[in-house]
């Protein structure tokens, strides 16, 4: 009753059909912006039908015997849409893990879509990961979320640099140049972190050109209308979620970014949440302190994005 195919160029229209109507699924998984990072990554992604009929969607690369929830993708995991059930997921899964069986997998690295990214109820693959994979809880990070109808008041030293960004004009607009605000982010990760971004600045525009009212900048400059901070903000049916923050040194003794985020936070975004990311250290996952404290100030609190792995 089910069948599994591997994805390939020609099914994208299908595919991205699917994603719009889905009830989990986010621009993210669009091949649109999955493909732009096609030369690194050996894409395995899997179509599932049922009676003919696509049934799910399973974004995915392959690294040597194991199969990845997309490794190019913060989170991944099934994309279902309101027909499916639990029990048609648990098929589902079997389905899928005969198929990579055959095709010489032994292990699977699953991210599910964290639950704040849901239209609807959608945690039948949780389900499905325990009743018939067996799979074990292998990672969990710590994403900083508010509510934006619980907001809670931000901490004193979030408004301590809010009076002072008020008291020295600074100012938040929409911004379209990229290359200034990548140009704070690169000097900030590079002094800090001694890092670099995971998109290049031509990935990034190439991207935002794609998904205009989802990839929206928002800078912060001063008295001078030079560029001091800002975000690039992710904008998904329900969260709008910070992909990238950054501040230069001035713009963090000027408090931009208590600014930036108060001005933001008080916008009507009609979603529920507001995701500022995980905290996680990229090399050991262990929590950035500093990071995760600046979140909290902003009333942030704590939401899951979670890895599994099993064997075949």
């Amino acid at each position: 009753m089910f069948e599994v195919k591997r994805y390939s160029p020609e099914m994208a229209c299908e595919w991205n059909q699917f994603v719009a109507q889905s009830k989990n699924a986010t621009f993210l998984f669009d091949r649109r912006y999955m493909d732009y990072h096609s030369d690194r990554f050996a894409d395995h992604s899997l179509m599932v039908y049922h009676r003919h009929r696509l049934y799910a969607l399973l974004p995915g690369n392959v690294k040597d015997d194991t199969f990845h929830s997309h490794q190019g993708l913060t989170y991944g995991g099934l994309i279902i849409d309101y027909r499916a059930t639990a029990d048609g997921v648990c098929e589902t899964f079997l389905s899928i893990n005969e198929y990579l069986r055959q095709a010489g997998i032994r292990h699977v690295v699953y991210k599910p879509v964290p639950h704040i990214y849901h239209q609807m109820p959608a945690e039948e693959d949780l389900y499905a990961l325990f009743v018939r994979c067996g799979a074990r809880l292998t990672q969990r990070d710590v994403s900083s979320t508010i509510e934006l109808d619980h907001r809670l008041r931000f901490a004193e030293s979030r408004r301590s640099g809010l009076r002072k960004a008020h008291h020295e004009g600074l100012v938040v607009q929409e911004s379209h140049d990229l290359e200034a605000f990548w140009q704070v982010l690169t000097d900030n990760l590079r002094l800090c972190y001694g890092a670099h971004p995971v998109h290049q600045l031509s990935e990034m525009q190439l991207l935002k050109a794609r998904f205009p009212e989802n990839i929206r900048l928002f800078m912060v400059t001063d008295h001078h209308q030079q560029p001091i901070g800002g975000t690039l903000l992710y904008l998904t049916p329900q969260v709008v979620h910070t992909q990238y923050i950054s501040a230069s040194p001035e713009g963090k003794k000027l408090g931009a970014l208590d600014l930036l985020f108060d001005s933001l936070l008080a916008m009507e975004w009609h979603r529920r949440y507001f995701d500022f990311g995980t905290s996680a250290q990229e090399i050991s996952c262990e929590v950035n302190s500093s990071l995760l404290f600046q979140k909290l100030g902003f009333g942030g609190r704590a939401v899951c994005y979670d890895r599994y792995h099993y064997d075949l």
